[in-house]
């Protein structure tokens, strides 16, 4: 059974997924890696994401994991293939387990997606999801403001109320049964997007990748070892919020260790 598992993200927002892995699987020890120094992905471009994505990676296998779990929309769209053909243990994205959830829940076909311009652009939910349902209608919309919102502590503010009933209005529109958070980062937000979307299921990717670990890869459903496990946190800046928006989410301290990005680029 799998003991050990790397989870990263360019910030705080894969820490969502963390907290529902440790909720279903408390025994697992999580190794989970913020690229504070470097957020956000999602305005980059795939060469770049993807360098930092095998850099983190490999870092990440330095202390030992038997499973990398990409706990970022924005890597998960871009450099999931070349992470999975190079890497010597298995490899979770959150598309295809976002993808999944989203074609069992939604009943009339038509699918919201919101996520960063990289996951937007990829293509990559759309094409999940079109192998599952080919009738499948899928409505996305960029959402660039969302992470930095959440990154500063402004998750349940009114002004992420106003940007989520902007951002949200031309995908409402289409009359969507089921809305994908596609960014770790939009769990948070949570609050203000049901308000902003009443009725619609939101498919988090933390709960779609625990249902995902379960059936695919054998995680036992509400049993395990008797021991506790941990969880060890890794940035590469800790001089944001990142530790203040953590705990409020994880709802305890936390320690952090900080990896500087010479050391990262360098092994």
């Amino acid at each position: 059974m799998i003991k050990n598992i790397g989870l990263f993200d360019s910030g705080v927002g894969g820490l969502t997924v963390a907290k529902e892995l440790m909720r279903a699987f408390p025994w697992l020890n999580i190794f989970y890696f913020g690229d504070t120094a470097r957020l956000p992905y999602g305005n980059k471009s795939p060469r770049t994401i993807t360098a930092y994505s095998k850099e983190i990676a490999s870092f990440l296998l330095g202390k030992n994991v038997e499973m990398l779990v990409v706990a970022c929309n924005t890597s998960s769209s871009i450099a999931l293939g070349e992470l999975e053909r190079e890497l010597p243990v298995p490899v979770v994205g959150m598309i295809k387990p976002g993808a999944k959830s989203a074609a069992e829940r939604s009943e009339s076909g038509r699918i919201g997606l919101i996520g960063t311009r990289a996951t937007v652009a990829s293509g990559a939910y759309e094409k999940e999801i079109r192998a599952l349902n080919p009738s499948a209608t899928v409505f996305s919309k960029a959402c660039p403001l969302f992470v930095p919102l959440v990154e500063e502590g402004f998750a349940e503010d009114p002004v992420a109320e106003m940007v989520a009933a902007r951002y949200l209005a031309p995908v409402l529109e289409n009359g969507p049964d089921t809305l994908i958070l596609g960014c770790t980062h939009y769990p948070m937000l949570i609050p203000v997007l049901r308000k902003a979307a009443p009725g619609v299921s939101l498919v988090s990717s933390g709960e779609a990748t625990t249902e995902y670990l379960m059936e695919e890869h054998g995680f036992p459903r509400g049993k395990g070892p008797d021991e506790k496990g941990f969880l060890e946190i890794f940035v590469t800046d800790g001089g944001t919020h990142f530790k203040e928006v953590a705990e409020a989410l994880l709802g305890k301290k936390i320690e952090l260790e900080e990896v500087s990005l010479e050391r990262l680029v360098t092994g």
